[in-house]
């Protein structure tokens, strides 16, 4: 079952135990997916949209001068489990020549298209730089 389907019957199984903080922060996610052009969306579409919501979150938060959320715990717990640094590092050295680039940055393409959504972009600009 698709990231989105799974989220979708999370509405349902919310509403039947009551949990009122799952059950708005699902309805606030599907609201998202039905605005987008595409009716079927793709997980990394759909993960794009929980990272959305929580960049959001967190600078109203931050604003606000408060910090931590049960909409941003709720919503973390559909992002898939993000590669960590040592990870990264070993399939860079594994798998990617940086010689063969003019610039290490270069390489973010190939990482990043190998790691998708399971690695942070800033992480591993990060660790290309500390190569």
């Amino acid at each position: 079952m698709d990231l989105q389907h799974r989220i979708q019957g999370q509405l349902q199984e919310s509403l039947k135990n009551r949990d009122t903080e799952r059950t708005a922060a699902v309805r606030v996610l599907i609201g998202e997916f039905q605005r987008q052009p595409d009716k079927q969306l793709s997980d990394d579409q759909v993960v794009a949209i929980i990272k959305k919501l929580i960049k959001s979150e967190s600078e109203l938060l931050s604003a606000a001068g408060r910090s931590g959320s049960t909409f941003i715990e709720i919503l973390e717990g559909y992002l898939p489990r993000q590669a960590d640094e040592e990870e990264i590092r070993a399939w860079i050295s594994e798998n990617i020549e940086l010689a063969d680039y003019a610039n290490k940055m270069q390489a973010m393409k190939p990482i990043m298209a190998h790691f998708g959504s399971s690695a942070d972009g800033a992480t591993v600009k990060r660790i290309l730089q500390d190569f």
